[in-house]
């Protein structure tokens, strides 16, 4: 029997390398002769730089970077095995976590230390770069980490602007000549969940602005500002930014990206299964079984756990997926290719109990689970 583990991580419990081991030690308690293999998998999001590199036997490397306030901060990203693909979640420089709650101001925070992650990764010989947006702290459009890979932004009286969503509107023109020249040779990758445009109602500032300090009038101003923005790039690049799915990733990190480094903006999972030649593995699978920390109505919406049965179920494969939390909704999963779903907490505990027992209880409902299978 062949038995493919492919579970996201369960977050502040285990990663999804951790997962993986724990089903597999159970399973095995079962079936000692199956040939398992592992797959750490994510969908973009946290977790994905050490699903990836784990999955790839790569490298963590770690960088002082500028923070989203400016100030330095120590970012990790990863180099994968075959030491030419990098792997940077941006949250790493420019994350909302790196921001105190009182000090959180869209207007000033900068995703320079993401262009500066970038840079090293290219310095290191990557050759094609997966970014992960989200969890941002930033509203300035990408023009922080552009402005670290060589691009100035200049006002009317030619002089760079100050970093931050809430100077764009003083952007007369733009210099490319200090472009970091490897960079038209890297193939650059986003996983993007959303579609958001740049600016208007469902733009970056109105939708993900308050949840990173912005006030109603804020809001108004960091729309005008990432609208006048992307008017000037469009002027110069001929890419119209604004209105392009994703483009409101991230405070607007998606434009910036796709219209500096002609990046291509894709499902976060998609991206890491295509990256892991994951159908490949698969094949004459007898099963594959997935997971993460929660599974509710949102999982079919990119979620890893969809995004493997999806792929699973093309192949006639089933689907046995595992959670720490069953949420609303949980039942469309079923919908999506997964054949059977089980929670792994084993009775009424508190949160930090279901936490700090997340492997052992994990690998004992892997084990009744293929004590189950094993009466087909």
């Amino acid at each position: 029997m062949k038995v493919v583990i492919a579970p996201d991580s369960f977050k502040e419990s285990m990663t999804s390398m951790e997962a993986a081991q724990s089903i597999e030690k159970g399973f095995k308690a079962v079936f000692p002769d199956a040939e398992y293999l592992k797959i750490p998998v994510a969908d973009g999001g946290e977790g994905t730089v050490q699903a990836l590199v784990d999955a790839t036997g790569g490298t963590l490397l770690d960088k002082m970077v500028t923070g989203p306030l400016g100030a330095p901060v120590k970012a990790v990203y990863g180099l994968l095995g075959d030491g030419k693909t990098a792997v940077i979640e941006m949250t790493e420089a420019s994350g909302l976590h790196l921001v105190p709650p009182k000090q959180r101001n869209p207007l000033v925070t900068t995703t320079r230390g993401t262009g500066e992650l970038i840079l090293d990764a290219v310095e290191k010989g990557a050759a094609k770069i997966i970014i992960g947006l989200g969890g941002s702290a930033t509203n300035d459009g990408g023009a922080g980490m552009a402005s670290a890979l060589g691009v100035k932004f200049l006002n009317q009286d030619g002089q760079e602007i100050q970093d931050g969503g809430g100077y764009l509107s003083q952007i007369e023109q733009m210099d490319m000549s200090g472009l970091h020249p490897t960079l038209r040779h890297v193939k650059f990758e986003a996983a993007c969940d959303v579609d958001n445009p740049l600016t208007g109602p469902r733009g970056a500032s109105a939708i993900f602005g308050p949840q990173k300090g912005a006030t109603e009038e804020m809001v108004i101003n960091l729309d005008h500002h990432l609208k006048h923005y992307a008017q000037v790039i469009n002027q110069e690049l001929n890419c119209d930014t604004d209105s392009l799915p994703g483009a409101g990733a991230a405070g607007g990190l998606g434009a910036g990206l796709h219209a500096f480094l002609n990046t291509e903006l894709k499902s976060g999972v998609d991206i890491v299964l295509d990256t892991l030649a994951f159908s490949e593995f698969i094949k004459g699978a007898d099963l594959v079984i997935t997971g993460e920390g929660k599974i509710d109505g949102q999982t079919i919406y990119g979620k890893t756990p969809a995004g493997v049965a999806k792929r699973a179920s093309a192949a006639n494969i089933p689907v046995i997926a595992f959670t720490g939390s069953l949420g609303m909704g949980w039942e469309h999963v079923y919908d999506k290719g997964i054949s059977a779903l089980f929670s792994i907490v084993p009775g009424i505990c508190s949160l930090e109990d279901s936490l700090a027992n997340g492997s052992i209880n994990l690998e004992h409902c892997a084990r009744n689970v293929a004590a189950v299978w094993s009466l087909k």
